[in-house]
């Protein structure tokens, strides 16, 4: 399993807005997008890509189900309607977007849903989203770590993660940043600022850099096409021990998304 380093994140964004986001990435290079259910925009995503011409093989395509989707006999009709919008006959990958409040439908029913979407050709890879420690355990129980293709988590230089991201390690299970710029605030860091001017970058290349350098994959969105002409070139900026010793330095467990009902209790 090989999820790609780098990719675009398409969470708020609506209609057109969405449409022209995901239509100036596949323009400027990127070849992952990251939607989901509940963002609404599965079918202007998938309007961009089958406008861009770009050959399905060469796109790697997320989407994730929403909680009202988890339940055995609701997960793979789900599925097959966000493949519709998509305008495609499988995605790359598919996760729970967020585990079922009060477990209300049992991980190991989901899981197993998920497995028969691979299975059936759905989906080429599966995994989860939003998992504590506790419930990637659980998991990994289920159906072994060499079925969760990623846990999409939120990390940011705020909210490093460590304890989960040392499970995950541990445990053989890649880990996915949401949030990596925390709202844009990491782009006003003085820190990443000082990082920044040192390399000739920009803040928010530091910041993505810093997550790629980690062993994450990230996925920011812009509806800008010099931030994501930008943010696709952080790949190929090295930080060094003294960068990576300043960074560690900004973890000060900040969570922007934690929603009531939905959330795990967190590490």
């Amino acid at each position: 399993m090989s999820i790609p380093q780098i990719g675009v994140g398409t969470f708020r964004l609506k209609e057109q807005a969405a449409i022209d986001s995901v239509r100036t990435a596949l323009e400027v290079g990127y070849r992952a997008i990251d939607t989901a259910q509940i963002y609404d925009n599965e079918a202007e995503v998938g309007q961009a890509i089958a406008e861009s011409g770009i050959p399905r093989d060469q796109l790697f395509i997320t989407t994730k189900i929403w909680i009202d989707n988890l339940a055995g006999d609701q997960l793979i009709p789900s599925l097959k309607a966000s493949l519709k919008k998509l305008r495609t006959d499988y995605v790359d990958l598919t996760l729970i977007h967020w585990p079922s409040p009060e477990a209300t439908v049992p991980l190991n029913e989901s899981l197993q849903a998920l497995l028969d979407a691979r299975e059936q050709g759905l989906t080429r890879q599966i995994g989860v989203s939003n998992f504590n420690i506790t419930l990637l355990d659980e998991a990994v129980n289920a159906i072994g770590a060499e079925n969760i293709a990623t846990n999409q988590v939120e990390i940011s230089p705020y909210l490093q993660n460590a304890k989960l991201a040392a499970f995950a390690s541990d445990n053989g299970v890649h880990l996915t940043s949401y949030m990596t710029l925390a709202y844009g605030k990491a782009v006003q860091d003085p820190v990443l600022q000082k990082i920044a001017a040192k390399h000739g970058a920009t803040s928010a290349q530091v910041a993505l850099a810093w997550a790629m350098q980690e062993g994450f994959s990230v996925i920011p969105s812009s509806t800008k096409r010099t931030n994501l002409e930008s943010n696709l070139k952080a790949g190929d900026l090295e930080l060094d021990a003294e960068d990576l010793r300043k960074m560690a330095g900004l973890d000060r467990g900040e969570r922007l998304v934690d929603p009531e009902g939905l959330a795990p209790v967190w590490d």
